[in-house]
């Protein structure tokens, strides 16, 4: 971690072992489940409900053959990248015309982007314009070769990117952009200014699993205060999830509007969050003094060419997650039906043991974890501890309802076809 300076009970159906229970339907009710299951919007508990169904049907398809789990792989990604694109022009457009509502603008590098920023402006309560954003990263992102896409809060209001809808909108941007461009989907970026660095804090942090880095300048993330009016802590959903996720900072002591104090304060919490779980260790607070409420010295592109040499890690051997939303319910190698929000839970692998950790502290029952090769060994047997107790053994088969289940994103770094269920 480096520090510049530091002043201071589940609907989902349980899954046995991992291998097939029923008889596989045929080809033709396989594929029309598949293209189903893509129909779907998981941001609805009801939709993703029936997702889980589809996929519990679809572990009796076991992919018992190299040739069966590349063409599958293959059909999968091609039905999931037909869903909702953009244009590729630059230009302002409207998610919902009609209604004049869903405002953003495409800019930077639209020919052959190499990397995706999602620039978040900055304003507040009856403030919101995308052009403010579009001011900040437009220049630099087209000099860096990135597309950036410029959302504007669906509703002008003090916490504008995480309410009225507007987190999900722009989740989906960000996936229509990444089936619209051949963009890798490690190659993502987050930034903003003012509420534009709270957005990038928090969304940052509930969708790290999505994203390469993350650049807030002159913004933080929401203070929790006692009837004292002492700052005592950090919103939830945020120190516990950046650890994986490498960040660039920026704060000046003198910024009248968004005071240092904090974003200080959350330097605090991920110095004790580093010392309690490790990580966090492309963690920069990049801290000056005389710029007010402006840009970091040499400008905006100055602190994305700080996050540019990063990209996403898929799958981290330990992972916190304490989650926010009700409907994120993938964090890298987890699927949490019903993801208790508020709830810290560590998950670590220990490779030389084919063993996962498990802690938190009510039993996260449903969590489906599924097994990467790049950590697990596959042929081998996979121990789970949940607070340091064996509670489960046996192996994860490889079937298309895993596989289908990891697809979600359109992501094929993020496809995996095995899983266990061991809670």
């Amino acid at each position: 971690m480096t520090i510049l300076p530091l002043l201071a009970l589940s609907c989902f159906p349980s899954l046995s072992l991992g291998f097939p229970q029923e008889k596989a339907p045929n080809l033709r009710e396989t594929r029309k489940l598949v293209n189903e299951f893509f129909s779907l919007n998981f941001q609805e508990e009801p939709e993703a409900q029936r997702g889980l169904e589809i996929v519990q049907q679809l572990d009796s398809f076991p992919l018992d053959t190299s040739s069966k789990k590349k063409r599958w792989r293959k059909e999968l990604l091609k039905i999931a990248s037909k869903r909702s694109e953009l244009t590729k022009k630059a230009g302002e457009y409207w998610t919902w015309e009609e209604e004049g509502r869903g405002r953003f603008i495409i800019g930077g590098e639209t020919k052959k982007p190499k990397a995706l920023l999602i620039s978040f402006h900055g304003g507040g309560i009856g403030s919101a314009d995308a052009r403010g954003s579009f001011g900040n990263h437009n220049a630099p992102a087209k000099k860096l070769g990135w597309l950036a896409i410029f959302p504007q809060a669906l509703e002008a209001t003090e916490y504008g990117w995480t309410d009225s809808g507007t987190e999900e909108w722009v989740l989906g941007l960000m996936e229509s952009a990444l089936r619209t461009w051949d963009i890798p989907h490690d190659q993502v970026f987050f930034g903003g200014h003012s509420m534009g660095g709270y957005g990038t804090w928090v969304l940052g942090a509930h969708h790290a699993d999505r994203l390469a880095a993350a650049a807030p300048s002159a913004g933080a993330p929401t203070p929790v205060y006692n009837y004292q009016k002492e700052l005592i802590d950090i919103q939830e959903g945020v120190i516990p999830n950046v650890r994986n996720l490498p960040m660039v900072v920026f704060q000046s002591l003198d910024d009248l509007q968004v005071p240092p104090d904090i974003n200080q304060f959350a330097v605090q919490r991920i110095t004790e969050a580093c010392e309690k779980w490790g990580g966090y260790s492309d963690f920069t607070y990049w801290e000056v003094n005389g710029v007010g409420h402006g840009a970091p010295p040499g400008g905006s592109i100055a602190q994305l060419e700080k996050i540019k040499p990063f990209s996403r890690i898929p799958f981290p051997k330990k992972l916190v997650w304490q989650p926010a939303l009700d409907w994120k319910r993938r964090w890298y190698w987890l699927y949490w039906p019903q993801p208790r929000l508020g709830e810290t839970m560590i998950v670590r692998m220990e490779t030389d043991s084919n063993s996962i950790f498990v802690e938190s502290n009510t039993k996260p029952m449903g969590l489906q974890i599924f097994l990467p090769g790049e950590l697990f060994n596959l042929k081998n047997e996979v121990t789970v501890f949940y607070n340091k107790k064996e509670i489960w053994k046996g192996k994860g088969e490889p079937t298309l309802g895993s596989l289908l289940l990891s697809s979600t994103y359109g992501d094929e770094q993020m496809l995996l076809d095995s899983r266990i269920s061991p809670f």
